[in-house]
């Protein structure tokens, strides 16, 4: 039996279309027919009707499914299982990061864990702060790392780093401008963080009435606006800070606004080996550079 001919029987199945199946598969449609009759006679049994160009489900047909599901789940994994072990590896930990984090300090907390525990294979799953806590419900990954406190009751989660969110803007030659002069001469790009920024807007609203506001919901996207002058932001430190060293951008200092706090947390469902290994692994490291300064040290 084919694997293939049993991926093209599940794909089929669930739009009951082969002409469906075969743009989903890229595959020709007397490929996908092929397959499926090659199926059909391997169990000696047909899995769909034909009338016409319409096609559903035989008895069998349902029968069948879940047996080839679980056949080519069963495949994948193993195949998975073996990839790593031809590379080495004969541990596995699966991360789902937020991508803010993805793109801030968990690189090179990676990076030194990689080189730490070359013979655990590390997958990075990038998923939006609002879904990691059922992505580790459903054990879909051993660590979340998120925004945001997760309302799932069976997952376990911890703050792991707490840091300073900071007012940003475009660095246009304007000698340490005030906070009331950023607000007022950009518009302040909102919603960049899955956290603080009802709040946030709020107390802006309260002290500058007349703000103008720029809704844009990644963080990359805001740091290159506001690199091209198109408005200001309160971002978390880690997010900015080589932008701020390298002159892109320059920090407010803040007045009426008290910024607030981004905090990152740490999910987890069942606490493997490898799971606990990296979670120790990424506190040591956080407090030695964030506790103690050490590669976040502004220029003055």
């Amino acid at each position: 039996m084919d694997i293939r001919w049993l991926k093209t029987f599940m794909i089929a199945a669930e739009y009951e279309n082969f002409r469906k199946a075969s743009e989903d598969l890229f595959l020709t449609q007397p490929a996908i027919t092929k397959h499926i009759k090659r199926l059909e006679e391997h169990l000696g049994i047909e899995l769909f009707h034909r009338i016409g160009k319409a096609v559903t489900l035989t008895p069998a047909g349902f029968k069948f499914l879940p047996v080839a599901k679980e056949i080519v789940a069963k495949y994948e994994q193993g195949m998975e299982e073996f990839e790593s072990w031809k590379q080495g590896y004969n541990q596995k930990l699966i991360i789902a990061a937020a991508p803010q984090i993805a793109s801030s300090f968990l690189p090179s907390i990676l990076r030194s864990f990689i080189d730490q525990y070359p013979d655990i294979e590390v997958t990075i799953n990038i998923v939006n702060s609002y879904e990691i806590g059922e992505v580790i419900s459903l054990s879909k990954a051993d660590i979340g790392l998120t925004r945001i406190l997760p309302i799932q009751p069976n997952i376990k989660s911890e703050i792991v780093h707490e840091e300073p969110v900071v007012l940003v803007g475009p660095n246009e030659g304007n000698s340490d401008p005030s906070e009331n002069t950023i607000l007022q001469t950009y518009r302040l790009i909102t919603h960049n963080h899955p956290d603080y920024w009802d709040s946030l807007l709020n107390n802006v609203k309260r002290h500058y009435p007349k703000v103008q506001t720029m809704t844009v919901n990644q963080v990359e996207v805001t740091k290159r606006f506001i690199e091209e002058g198109l408005g200001a932001s309160y971002l978390p430190l880690s997010m900015v800070i080589d932008e701020i060293n390298e002159d892109k951008m320059i920090q407010i200092k803040p007045d009426k606004i008290l910024p607030p706090r981004s905090f990152t947390y740490v999910l987890t469902k069942v606490e493997t080996f490898e799971a606990i290994t990296f979670i120790r692994f990424m506190k040591k490291l956080i407090s030695k550079e964030w506790d103690e300064g050490i590669g976040l040290t502004q220029k003055d």
